[in-house]
């Protein structure tokens, strides 16, 4: 039976380490430990070594995403809480939240004299129980930026509400993020981002908001509440990576709930055949799926990499993806070379 869920379990609260233990320092970067040693001699190297590496995104701007009460969410116990996480695939900490009840967009604007007025709506993974924030939201952003791209991370309600059944999609989320893009294309000229040129990258459950997104757009899940739904929700494309919630369970077809209508926008998958978390049959029969529709559509499996590789650049095979992404955007000329005018 292939797992439909992703990370679905309860995290521990990282706990210390150093209690009655020798202190070692650990040198990290971009959330990764790249060296841990016993004495503060290597400091000044290693300071000159990564004055050379690429700079984080800048400031954002975070909005509201919703006026006033958010629609269709019964809410939940506890207030919103952000931690830190050892994980075991990535191999070293990163950052969740998780309690959402007020979701908000994070703008990371490109800088102006690179801006080539494509953005991306960036949906983090976790289950829909947390957001991994760190690993598939801010270095994402990150990432954007360095292409002359406006990342934008969609803070989604989540865990599940009351009544949401575990193990498949809730559709509060859906309602974030069509709003999400219908709010991006609003405020399209203020944030320097083509209307045209608005896009979706989505991982893990992320993935699956992103695909749901893309192809839900002919209705609109909440009641129109003012102007901005007056844009439509539809996202220009959508990038999908290691993906869950696509396939039908027991079943060689795409899950019950996902129509694939004719003008769904073009589609990037990129996954792992070893993930243990979303095997990437969810990614080859969406692929499949998208094809016999008629979609613009492109997949890539990688023979290792398994889950969370994100828009890291390191000795896995999935690494290369993003590049592939790029090439693909420029292909159907939804990512231009130069600044925006």
């Amino acid at each position: 039976m292939q797992s439909s869920g992703l990370h679905e379990f309860d995290l521990p609260a990282a706990e210390d380490s150093n209690g009655g233990r020798k202190h070692f320092y650990r040198i990290s970067f971009q959330g990764q430990t790249v060296m841990r040693c016993a004495t503060l001699r290597l400091i000044p190297f290693l300071a000159a070594l990564l004055v050379t590496a690429p700079v984080s995104a800048a400031d954002p701007v975070v909005v509201d995403l919703w006026p006033g009460k958010t629609p269709g969410d019964v809410g939940i116990e506890g207030a919103e809480t952000t931690r830190i996480y050892e994980s075991a695939i990535i191999a070293g900490p990163t950052k969740l939240i998780t309690n959402v009840t007020k979701p908000t967009l994070t703008i990371y604007p490109a800088a102006k004299e690179k801006n080539t007025g494509t953005a991306m709506i960036i949906c983090p993974g976790g289950g829909y129980h947390n957001l991994f924030w760190e690993l598939e939201g801010e270095e994402v952003a990150a990432w954007l930026n360095a292409q002359g791209m406006t990342g934008i991370i969609l803070k989604y309600r989540c865990p599940r509400r009351p009544g949401d059944i575990k193990g498949e999609p809730p559709l509060g989320p859906l309602l974030d993020a069509q709003r999400a893009v219908s709010l991006v294309r609003s405020r399209a000229a203020e944030w320097g981002i083509d209307p045209m040129r608005i896009g979706m990258v989505g991982f893990s459950a992320g993935g699956h908001l992103a695909l749901a997104t893309a192809t839900s757009f002919g209705m609109r899940r909440y009641e129109p509440i003012d102007a901005i739904d007056e844009a439509i929700c539809r996202p220009d494309f959508a990038v999908l990576c290691y993906s869950g919630y696509l396939k039908a369970k027991d079943k060689d077809e795409i899950a019950p709930g996902i129509r694939i209508p004719a003008d769904t926008p073009p589609i990037f998958l990129a996954h792992s055949s070893d993930d243990k978390i979303s095997d990437s049959e969810h990614s080859a029969l969406m692929y499949l799926a998208l094809k016999r529709a008629g979609v613009p559509v492109e997949l890539h499996i990688y023979a290792t990499g398994d889950h969370d590789f994100g828009v890291r650049q390191n000795e896995k095979l999935p690494q290369s993806w993003t590049n592939l992404c790029l090439k693909w955007l420029r292909s159907r000329e939804l990512l231009k070379s130069g600044a925006m005018p």
